[in-house]
């Protein structure tokens, strides 16, 4: 689409303060900041041997008996979460998006955990075309992203698609439960779209429950798996593919009931 501008170039500083703002206010855990990336931050782009490197060896130090399966999908999810955060609160929450490229993102031990943003002008336009433009960009980090990650240990592209899919999923079901005022069968639309332009169709999909009271609620359904099992055989994600379905559906239903009370 033809980008245009919700914000001038010269209101940079203060739209981006806010969007920061707006993510740690609606998630309670991002830790962002404005400004360039300091020295030994990740930046997409950028020359990040060095960041991967150290954090696929503190990886393998922390976690010797998982083996390399895990460290590469560790690798993956630790550098892709900030920016799908980012993505949907610009294009659901703060209501304009900015260059994704111009994030980067600080390794704290085995964890990725709080990011930068380089002020700049933000895009405006419709849901659906923000949805367009935030999708084409997160593309594009992530192709150059799984690149960096098998350079340290092997991911193959569909089991990084399905977990991007699970991000975008789960991102979904917490935009539901952040914004009440959107009806499910939009906020479906919206995860359809989301899921298209990143190439992902397919990969996973969003599930309708009901609610004691009536009320839709939003699970997902997972094919990708995070490998957390290889910690702990006794322990599967509530909505972890491996599981009984049946178990699943009451895992996660329980989870969506606590979230809507």
């Amino acid at each position: 689409m033809a980008r245009s501008y919700l914000f001038a170039p010269n209101d940079a500083d203060v739209v981006t303060t806010r969007l920061i703002a707006t993510a740690a206010q609606v998630t309670g855990f991002m830790k962002g900041e404005p400004g360039v990336a300091r020295a030994g931050w990740y930046r997409p782009g950028g020359d990040n041997a060095d960041f991967m490197a150290q954090l696929a060896q503190a990886l393998a130090a922390n976690y010797p008996a998982a083996g390399p399966a895990l460290w590469a999908v560790r690798l993956w999810t630790n550098l892709i979460w900030q920016p799908a955060y980012l993505a949907v609160i610009a294009t659901h929450i703060h209501g304009a998006l900015p260059d994704l490229d111009q994030i980067s993102q600080q390794r704290r031990g085995i964890y990725v955990d709080g990011y930068r943003l380089v002020p700049g002008a933000q895009s405006q336009g419709s849901v659906e075309e923000r949805i367009a433009l935030a999708g084409a960009q997160l593309k594009t980090m992530s192709t150059r992203l799984l690149d960096e990650v098998n350079v340290q240990a092997r991911l193959r592209p569909l089991p990084a698609k399905r977990l991007l899919a699970d991000r975008i999923l789960s991102l979904m079901v917490w935009l539901s439960q952040k914004r009440r005022d959107l009806p499910v069968a939009a906020v479906q639309a919206y995860c359809d779209q989301w899921l298209a332009t990143l190439e992902l169709t397919g990969q996973g999909a969003l599930e309708t429950i009901a609610a004691p009271d009536g009320r839709q609620m939003l699970i997902v359904k997972r094919k990708g798996c995070c490998l957390d099992y290889l910690l702990d055989p006794d322990r599967l994600c509530a909505s972890c593919p491996k599981q009984d379905n049946d178990l699943r559906l009451a895992r996660q239903s329980a989870n969506a009931l606590a979230e809507l009370g």
